[in-house]
């Protein structure tokens, strides 16, 4: 059975360079239609089921706003 987690991400910390959005191997994130408070449009969770917690979003935020949770 595969891994299975949960990314939280933390709109305000997020300034949407989309790092992330790249080094998903499982295309789980995608960008926010809306705007955060800083003007920036910030990753979002866009197909959770996909999620297999490898933690490379994680690993590559530069803002430190997303969390990885392994189910």
């Amino acid at each position: 059975m595969a891994n299975k987690g949960k990314p939280v991400i933390d709109r305000e910390r997020c300034k949407g360079c989309l790092l992330c959005v790249r080094s998903c191997p499982t295309k789980v994130l995608g960008v926010d239609d809306e705007p955060n408070s800083w003007g920036y449009y910030p990753a979002k969770v866009v197909d959770l089921d996909k999620c297999i917690a490898c933690g490379n979003c994680n690993t590559v935020c530069p803002d430190v706003a997303i969390t990885v949770y392994k189910l």
